[in-house]
């Protein structure tokens, strides 16, 4: 089977469930009656089965990439993956069937045109090279691809006309957030100093006045010889003892924000190119000299507009298809048939902030 049918067949969630046993196998009823399809859950009257839910765990699964060695590993996924592949089973169902309301439908024209598409990109000659491929890799029919097919295209069709063509932002909207928001499109303010650290050397835990005096008179001296012309760096190389020193005294570029606030106030005071008077710290005396600096400055709305509208959208189609699947949800009939699928759907929507409404809870 080529790769291109497989991706398409693992993407709708129909990838044979026989290649990773998720959960155990349909048993005899009463009278030796074989249970053909155990069923999970109606949705509408539509129903979810087992094998439904088998095939929808493999591909959540592989999806992760992940390749589970031992029964232990494969339950651990399954338990993970499980809440939410059985809430989109429900909500997948919930929009095909709003698609099939609204009057979609994969019509004879499309669904041939995606079975030459599949011949041409996989190397069949004809559908019947196509047919047993499929047969043959998934187990599928022709009738399950359509279906298949179907379902992708009435999910589409209903977020498409029912959910992002009714979301808009305009310019009005798009600017007043904007200047709402001016923070999240302004670049901050940014420094780059040269440093030359003056180090008291303290003997006993306590400072040797000498020490200290020697220090600062060298700090001083050293201002005193930045300020007349001397380079930063050829100085900082000799005097410094600060491990920037190998760097010529080099600090950032950072921004304004991440220097400590001792620092930030000797910037402020400071021109470019201009060197500080000695400042006393923890390990001694340390001067700067601020090398480079820019202001914070506001992005032009015409620069950022677009990336405002696709922002926004997206926060908006987001809220918009959850409220519509709310409603979806609401006016639904959900008669599950297990207990504890019930409950690990619930979960599922309290994990994801969704009011749970007495349709769903049957």
């Amino acid at each position: 089977m080529k790769k291109i049918l497989l991706a398409i067949l693992v993407t709708a969630g129909v990838v044979g469930q026989a290649q990773v046993p998720v959960s155990p196998a349909p048993a005899a009823g009463p009278d030796n009656v074989i249970v053909i399809e155990q069923i999970l859950v109606k949705v509408n009257g539509e129903i979810i089965t087992q094998s439904d839910l088998e095939s929808r765990q493999v591909n959540a699964i592989r999806q992760m990439g992940a390749q589970p060695t031992t029964n232990a590993e494969l339950a651990q996924l399954i338990n993970q993956v499980t809440p939410d592949v059985v809430r989109t089973a429900v909500d997948e169902t919930l929009l095909v069937q709003k698609g099939k309301e609204l009057g979609y439908q994969l019509s004879d024209e499309q669904f041939e045109e995606v079975l030459d598409n599949l011949r041409a990109e996989n190397d069949f000659t004809d559908n019947v090279e196509l047919a047993a491929a499929l047969a043959e890799s998934e187990g599928l029919t022709m009738t399950d691809l359509r279906r298949v097919m179907e379902s992708q295209m009435l999910v589409s069709q209903v977020q498409q006309v029912e959910i992002l063509n009714k979301v808009r932002m305009t310019d009005t909207e798009a600017r007043e957030y904007y200047d709402q928001n001016m923070d999240e499109f302004t670049i901050p303010a940014s420094a780059t100093l040269r440093e030359i650290l003056v180090a008291v050397a303290a003997g006993g835990g306590r400072i040797n006045a000498a020490a200290e005096e020697s220090a600062r008179t060298v700090a001083e001296t050293t201002v005193a010889r930045l300020r007349a012309g001397e380079d930063f760096a050829t100085v900082a190389a000799e005097v410094s003892d600060s491990p920037s020193k190998a760097n010529g005294g080099l600090i950032g570029p950072l921004l304004f924000s991440e220097y400590s606030e001792g620092i930030q106030e000797l910037i402020a005071a400071l021109e470019v190119g201009e060197v500080s008077d000695p400042v006393r710290t923890g390990q001694g005396y340390q001067l700067v000299m601020l090398a480079e600096h820019s202001d914070a400055e506001a992005r032009p709305f015409e620069e950022v507009r677009e990336n405002i509208s696709n922002n926004v959208f997206n926060d908006r189609r987001t809220e918009e298809y959850a409220n519509y699947l709310r409603t979806l949800r609401d006016e639904a009939i959900i008669d599950w048939k297990s207990d504890d699928l019930r409950l690990v759907y619930e979960s599922a929507l309290a994990a994801a902030d969704i009011p749970i409404t007495t349709s769903t809870a049957r």
